[in-house]
């Protein structure tokens, strides 16, 4: 549309023709569906699953709620419905409510075309301001959402309260003709969801039982938890009713999505000096942590596991190579196993523990998570240590285990440097050739993932693990068993002869 019109004559002539704002959603969908547009670019897993329903309900035109545990990118999505909003609309210059040249609602609007006639001024507003959001909270006000009557402004024009001129405006009607969002719709009181049930149905309000009510196009969209989960509130059932469509949305089902989603919204390029490398292995490793961690006896799963915990675990774990390489003085470093528990700070913060106790607990479970997380990942490049060897077959991991009962030790220290690390590992007897054996998709990385092998075998208490300030220390798991028993002598035990 010639966004140069500036007049309500201009517009007619035009030929432009007023539509509701789902009519309007309607048709810039199905304009995308047949150019085979991309709907929501950078959602990821929703594709046979939430996609589909929300263009449903977009054909249907429904009002919807999104309903889903916490980092399931709902509000994402819910922000990404304007772009199915022509890209200008005409409103009347100077309307609070955006009113349609050609529909006006507002007395402001009414008295100024009846004054100017064709001459009345026209403006043309950009879809991104045809977007309102509010996130729910317990102080939330019919005034904020609706509108009220403001006394300052009926002293200062001189006009009596039963004036519609002295209507303050809420952040709904100023979003008519445009899409209105209320995020976690449970928080907001009862009393507040009452409010909209009006708008959900007859399309209008009435503000303070003012005698004129005032028609509005808006879409309304929603986001909530489940309610048997929040603890705060519930969707009264008459609003509830009134919202056509219920979309129900989940994490991610599959590893290669969920490695992507995190991929791409993870601070991983950092564009300095360091190069951080992480291996397909250790991505694994990540979501792998999510995957136990939804699936955990000890983790609350009402309250759910947000993607944002592999996301901010990634960034955690490439700072602690970073770091490690700024204190070697390196430019080049790869994940190891040690950098990992580094994202036990992400992993605290993201679960709600079914029993909340010290916070000592919360950093066991969340390393326990990481352990299974490992062992996990380490059984899907490797054979599995506890599976018991048939006749013909030798053990795979006997010339490294005979390794550690020689008396050998490994360790390695938080901040050790590249070449150490590469020397300390290669001394384990064939520790590398079984590397090689079953690593072969990740050849440059295998360091990497002979760090990964030892840590599997002591997940699979083949090999014990001592983790003391900075150092683990890798030993014979008998020794190890023994060496915890240390410091007792004859003397301990004379007091019970």
């Amino acid at each position: 549309m010639d966004q140069s019109i500036s007049t309500l004559g201009e517009l007619k002539k035009s030929g432009w023709v007023s539509r509701s704002i789902k009519e309007e959603m309607r048709e810039n969908l199905i304009k995308k569906m047949y150019k085979n547009e991309v709907l929501f670019p950078g959602i990821l897993g929703y594709e046979k699953t939430v996609i589909p329903q929300i263009q449903n309900a977009i054909l249907a035109q429904h009002d919807l709620i999104l309903l889903g545990l916490r980092g399931q990118a709902k509000t994402r999505i819910l922000r990404m419905l304007v772009q199915f909003l022509d890209e200008y609309i005409p409103v009347v210059e100077g309307s609070e409510v955006h009113d349609d040249p050609l529909k006006p609602i507002s007395k402001y609007a009414r008295d100024l075309i009846g004054e100017k006639g064709d001459e009345t001024p026209v403006s043309w507003l950009h879809r991104e301001h045809r977007y309102g959001e509010k996130l729910a909270t317990p102080d939330t006000t019919v005034a904020d959402l609706i509108g009220d009557l403001d006394p300052i402004k009926a002293a200062s024009l001189k006009l009596a309260l039963a004036s519609e001129e002295v209507i303050n405006y809420g952040l709904i009607p100023r979003t008519n003709r445009g899409i209105f969002v209320i995020n976690e719709l449970p928080d907001l009181q009862p009393r507040i969801q009452v409010a909209l049930l009006n708008i959900m149905q007859e399309r209008d309000i009435q503000i303070r039982g003012f005698n004129i009510r005032i028609p509005l196009d808006v879409s309304m969209a929603f986001s909530a938890n489940p309610e048997d989960y929040t603890n705060r509130g519930n969707i009264i059932t008459p609003l509830k009713d009134r919202i056509d469509s219920q979309i129900i949305t989940h994490y991610p089902r599959e590893m290669d999505v969920a490695i992507k989603i995190t991929e791409q919204e993870a601070w991983a390029e950092r564009g300095g000096e360091i190069q951080v490398k992480i291996p397909p292995s250790y991505k694994k490793i990540l979501e792998y942590v999510a995957f136990e961690a939804r699936n955990s006896e000890y983790v609350d799963q009402k309250s759910g596991v947000s993607t944002r915990m592999t996301i901010t675990a990634m960034e955690q774990v490439i700072s602690a190579a970073e770091r490690r390489s700024v204190f070697n003085q390196e430019t080049k470093t790869t994940l190891r196993v040690t950098d990992l528990y580094a994202m036990v700070p992400a992993i605290t913060g993201k679960l709600e523990l079914v029993y909340e106790g010290e916070q000592e607990g919360a950093v066991n479970v969340a390393k326990h998570i990481i352990g299974k997380a490992i062992n996990k990942t380490f059984r899907d490049y490797f054979p599995d240590p506890q599976q018991r060897k048939s006749e013909e077959s030798e053990d795979e991991y006997h010339e490294v285990l005979d390794w550690f009962a020689g008396g050998n030790m490994l360790e390695i220290p938080e901040l050790i440097s590249n070449d150490e690390y590469k020397k300390r590992l290669q001394q384990i007897s064939g520790l590398k050739e079984i590397t090689q054996k079953y690593a072969k998709d990740e050849p440059d990385d295998l360091l990497a993932m002979m760090d990964l092998v030892v840590e599997g075998l002591h997940q699979h208490s083949k090999i014990g693990k001592d983790d003391i300030d900075d150092t683990r220390t890798y030993t014979d798991m008998l020794g190890s068993m023994l060496g915890g028993m240390t410091g007792f002598d004859d003397d301990d035990f004379t007091d019970e002869i």
